[in-house]
């Protein structure tokens, strides 16, 4: 058993605390795509992290610093969070698989003091590697002096336009500092980690979780088969899934209810769910235990509801657990329930500080101190969310956001395209997938959609490629040059 947790003590504090008390235990799993396991002691986190820290500091790395992190789902990927903890900087989790000029964006935007990466390299900023990681192992692994970081992380998005935006949340590098993290968080808990560490549903569920006294199961890359297997195997109570992977475990053959008969919360987010899907797993796990739930990479506040309300409010995303809800037209009017507008929150507690941007202005609160971040929805009667948009022209596939501006330049970029529209069509797998409508330069050879796909894979990150391709002769603009991308999405569905 662990001590109680204290909130206000650090995150790398409570690792050296951990490392004590419990210096065999293996509350950390790793499990590699074939099911391979790597179990890790807080004595092995605690030393490696302090021994990657001293290598930071090497390099510079101090209080408050930003750390842009690039790793896969592997043990690197929480031995350099803790070491950043452990300095009191700032971590920036991102995306190992993006093309370089990409990475250039972020990098330049964001000011790292260093890029922990084995696929990029930078101008500005010193580049670490895994080798250099290594290395670090003949350095002291005893603890240094205690540190906090005023900001534990930022996360990278885009912005309508495709530009990158950082988001900062003030959340600071102490033990159960979070506000809306908590919510659905119990000590104790097994967790399954099926999503990418750069991801808040995979960074939150990991290191920081497993700090505060739970165990954490942490899957290299999903795949629905070993999922169901770890969960059994386990026991696990607790994970986090985007409908893509609820889905694909759905449709598993032979899957049934007691295989997840140790799941005490499984957390839906991520993008909208399909109803028929609610439906079938309340199948396999009881309603108290499927939570569904809306919030974003802001922190603005967090939305849930059981499967208990389901049948009375399908289609919904549940009520407010720590912000007032307000739903209003685009000039500011407050609607009535079951109206769609913009959803705009305000926190509860009205010392909160909320997030801001890096790269893009920050939206302004209201008069009355309700924010948006741009999603759309609806109210009903009993103060339950239906979201009806995540955002204008935003594609969700698979979980992950795709802004078709930014794809729609990298296609743009294609000798033979004269013009191009990218939106999102309904599809069964991954909720929307991104399609790709192209005017060519010569209708006589326009280019095929393999050549079209190899050109994009050059220069977006995989989840971004258009899945589908369509040639036209004209593009369906008006004069003014604006497309209807709902409709044009809609029509071929």
């Amino acid at each position: 058993m662990t001590d109680p947790i204290i909130p206000g003590v650090s995150y790398g504090r409570r690792l050296t605390e951990l490392a004590a008390e419990r210096p065999d235990a293996a509350d950390l799993v790793l499990v590699a795509r074939d099911g391979t396991e790597r179990p890790v002691t807080f004595r092995e986190l605690e030393t490696r992290a302090n021994q990657i820290a001293r290598a930071l500091q090497s390099r510079g790395v101090s209080v408050d610093d930003v750390v842009a992190l690039a790793f896969p789902n592997v043990l690197e990927h929480i031995l350099v969070t803790l070491a950043i903890w452990k300095l009191g900087a700032t971590l920036l989790p991102l995306r190992h698989d993006v093309p370089q000029w990409e990475m250039d964006r972020v990098v330049e935007l964001a000011d790292p003091v260093v890029l922990v990466s084995d696929g990029h390299v930078s101008a500005t900023t010193e580049v670490v590697t895994s080798s250099d990681l290594a290395a670090s192992a003949a350095l002291s692994g005893v603890a240094l002096e205690d540190r906090t970081a005023e900001c534990l992380t930022l996360m990278a998005s885009s912005g309508s336009t495709g530009r990158p935006k950082l988001i900062v949340c003030p959340i600071r590098g102490v033990v159960a500092d979070d506000p809306t993290g908590g919510q659905l968080h119990v000590v104790g808990s097994t967790i399954l980690v099926t999503s990418p560490l750069y991801h808040v549903n995979g960074f939150l569920f990991a290191s920081p979780r497993l700090l505060e006294g739970s165990r954490s199961i942490v899957m290299e890359k999903f795949d629905a088969a070993l999922a169901v297997e770890l969960i059994d195997r386990h026991q696990v109570t607790t994970t986090v899934m985007v409908p893509t992977m609820l889905q694909r475990i759905a449709n598993l053959a032979n899957v049934h209810p007691a295989q997840f008969a140790s799941l005490q919360t499984l957390v839906y987010g991520g993008a909208k769910i399909a109803e028929w899907l609610v439906d079938r797993w309340l199948e396999l796990v009881p309603p108290e235990v499927f939570t569904l739930t809306y919030g974003s990479s802001e922190r603005l506040g967090l939305v849930s509801m059981t499967g208990m309300d389901w049948a009375d409010h399908r289609g919904s995303t549940g009520r407010s657990l720590d912000v007032t809800i307000s739903i209003r037209d685009d000039d500011g009017n407050e609607l009535a329930p079951g109206e769609i507008g913009h959803v705009f929150m305000r926190p509860n507690d009205p010392e909160r500080a909320v997030y801001r941007y890096i790269g893009i202005p920050t939206p302004e609160p209201t008069s009355d101190g309700f924010h948006s971040i741009g999603d759309l929805g609806w109210l009903d009667d009993e103060g339950y969310l239906y979201i009806a948009d995540r955002r204008t022209d935003l594609i969700v596939t698979g979980g992950a956001n795709v802004f078709p501006a930014e794809v729609e330049a990298a296609l743009s970029e294609h000798r033979g395209v004269l013009d191009q529209v990218v939106v999102g069509v309904p599809d069964h797998e991954w909720g929307h997938r991104v399609h790709a409508i192209v005017q060519p330069v010569d209708p006589a050879a326009p280019p095929s959609p393999a050549e079209l796909r190899r050109h994009c894979k050059s220069r977006l990150a995989p989840y971004k490629v258009p899945k589908t391709y369509e040639i036209v002769e004209r593009m369906p603009r008006t004069e003014a040059g604006k497309v209807n991308r709902t409709d044009l999405g809609a029509e071929r569905s």
